[in-house]
């Protein structure tokens, strides 16, 4: 039911809306920024991806799409993540719905100082986005968590189990696999994140992944990828989009297939040259 019918029916007494129910104020999309801080990213990767957010989140053809919605707003939050105990927030909960909106959005995470911290928990990254989503005062049209990182899953519970419990409450996952890495733990990055991100990630009506193969392609990706985010997809599921290519340009994912537990396997390989447990 539509938040405009759901106001008729209420006005008209056909519908009694509960004080929680009228709490939940009607968006577009809740949508989670996950943005990955891990150790295997460089300063300068770090404060490129902080940039890149900032100018992507005020852009004028961001602010375009949100208004084009049929709420012509959206809720969002970001956080930084890296190990199953490394989260910190960016920003709570915001509605966006004027250019004003969208400035002090990117303000804020421009007045962030993001820190390298170690290992990779992309599936402790999807299990408190989900937690956000619960416990969001908006009512998102479509629950979307936008996920960022640059290496796979290495701590935490399996990513694919994490993956499946969004996927049970509706929640989409798109993926933007940062496949370019000068950090202190770039030994535990793979060669094809891409195809991870497809494989063992992304999930959901319209799902889609915008690799960044070089960190000048960030800045558009990251605002095409909000574009298309904001806007809703055609049912392309599974479906790669490279960052260069146009939005309406979309790739099969290749015949390769990943292990989901690549990350794990790398790390109790190599897990002696640190001194976590």
């Amino acid at each position: 039911m539509t938040g405009w019918i759901k106001v008729a029916l209420v006005a008209a007494g056909l519908l009694i809306s509960s004080p929680a129910a009228q709490a939940q104020e009607p968006v577009d999309v809740t949508l989670v920024l996950a943005v990955d801080v891990s150790r295997s990213m460089s300063p300068r990767e770090l404060s490129i991806q902080r940039e890149g957010y900032a100018a992507a989140l005020n852009h004028p053809d961001v602010i375009r799409a949100i208004g084009q919605g049929a709420y012509g707003r959206i809720a969002v939050t970001m956080f930084e993540w890296a190990g199953n105990s490394s989260i910190r927030t960016v920003f709570d909960w915001t509605v966006v719905e004027t250019a004003a909106d969208a400035d002090a959005l990117s303000a804020a995470v421009r007045n962030s100082s993001p820190v390298g911290l170690r290992r990779t928990s992309i599936s402790g990254a999807i299990l408190h986005a989900l937690k956000l989503l619960d416990a969001a005062p908006f009512d998102g049209f479509r629950k979307v968590i936008d996920i960022s990182g640059d290496g796979p899953n290495n701590q935490g519970q399996p990513v694919e189990e994490a993956r499946e419990v969004a996927l049970a409450r509706r929640v989409v996952i798109n993926g933007l696999p940062l496949m370019t890495s000068d950090g202190f733990d770039g030994g535990f990055n793979i060669p094809d994140l891409d195809v991870y991100y497809g494989d063992c990630v992304i999930g959901g009506p319209g799902s889609f992944l915008v690799p960044v193969t070089s960190w000048d392609q960030f800045p558009e990706a990251i605002r095409r990828k909000l574009i298309l985010e904001i806007g809703g997809l055609p049912d392309i599921e599974g479906k790669v989009m490279p960052a260069q290519a146009a939005p309406t340009q979309f790739l099969q994912p290749s015949s390769k297939t990943s292990d989901c537990m690549i990350g794990e396997k790398i790390w109790q390989q190599r897990q002696w040259m640190f001194d976590d447990p």
